[in-house]
């Protein structure tokens, strides 16, 4: 089997990739390098932008896939309020393009890494994948609106797929060797675990959430157990099964103290808090109920509990 990889040299996909390896796969890697680290695989890299129909298709010509894992996106929700254009043009032109060439080549599957933002503030918790669909950033507009764009693909044009709603992705691999390494950094558990190294001041945004602690409470999935659903879903579209979606979460929150109070406890260092305002849409307490993808592709999450999360995290921070 061979699989074509977008972004797969960033975080999430320098993870699948190596998995995919470990299970005999062949992978080949396309990459615009704008997030991603090379020399994070050991696959083929291909760096061309799915912006670039042309030049991406002429570099591929050589290669036949059986099947695509899709994580070329931006990512940002703030951005995305600030520059909108970028992700609707990235997220959704580079997915056409990718898919138009998916038809052009017969590829018959894809896997596409969704998110959790496409449900906005959801009134009813856990969270499932029939919940209502209001996001409330363009990025997860971007995110609904490709999967969109994939059903009719599957009704036109019989090319299959699963997307993959993740929650909150975090950890580092559990060897130590890739981790978290974003140019701008966005999330609470590696920023808290610098600041926690360097003795900084650690901003947290909000302690009036209606929550027990006023902080807001969060679904984390490690990293490993993330790529591991990956495989499940290929095994799942190439065995024959129907396109659906699925949530990837751990199936419970934590709040921010309680991350805070981990790394704290994981590093041996007190960190300074200075509380900030709430940030606008952040709503106060979302998780996943993960029970569609527990049955129907076996998935058992084995590192998301919070103190793994942590220690593999601060292992590969201070490592790196």
């Amino acid at each position: 089997m061979k699989i074509l990889v977008t972004g797969g040299a960033g975080f999430v996909g320098s993870v699948i990739v190596r998995l995919l390896q470990q299970e005999g796969v062949e992978v080949v890697v396309l990459d615009n390098l704008a997030c991603g680290h090379q020399e994070s695989v050991t696959c083929p890299v291909i760096i061309e932008d799915l912006l670039n129909k042309k030049q991406f298709t002429l570099a591929l010509k050589n290669h036949e896939f059986n099947a695509v894992i899709h994580l070329a996106a931006y990512a940002l929700p703030g951005e995305s309020m600030l520059n909108p254009s970028k992700y609707f043009q990235n997220n959704l032109q580079g997915g056409l393009n990718l898919l138009e060439y998916m038809k052009e080549k017969s590829i018959p599957c894809i896997i596409h890494s969704s998110s959790c933002a496409i449900y906005g503030k959801s009134s009813k918790l856990p969270i499932e994948e029939s919940s209502p669909k209001i996001p409330e950033s363009v990025y997860g507009e971007t995110k609904l609106m490709f999967e969109t764009i994939l059903s009719w693909y599957s009704k036109l044009y019989e090319i299959k797929h699963i997307n993959l709603r993740y929650f909150n992705v975090a950890g580092a691999t559990i060897d130590g060797l890739l981790g978290e390494r974003h140019e701008t950094e966005t999330h609470i558990i590696p920023n808290a675990i610098k600041c926690a190294i360097q003795g900084t001041e650690f901003r947290l945004f909000g302690n009036k959430y209606k929550t027990h602690d006023g902080t807001c409470i969060r679904d984390y999935i490690h990293v490993e157990d993330l790529a591991s659903a990956h495989l499940l879903a290929l095994n799942s579209l190439t065995s024959g099964d129907d396109s659906n979606s699925y949530n990837l979460g751990s199936g419970f929150g934590h709040s921010n103290l309680e991350v805070i109070n981990m790394i704290e406890d994981v590093s041996g260092f007190k960190l300074r808090l200075k509380y900030e305002p709430a940030r606008a849409g952040d709503p106060p307490i979302v998780y996943a109920d993960t029970s569609k993808v527990q049955k129907l592709l076996s998935f058992t999450p084995k590192y998301s509990d919070l103190r793994t999360i942590i220690e593999t995290a601060y292992r590969w921070h201070r490592a790196f």
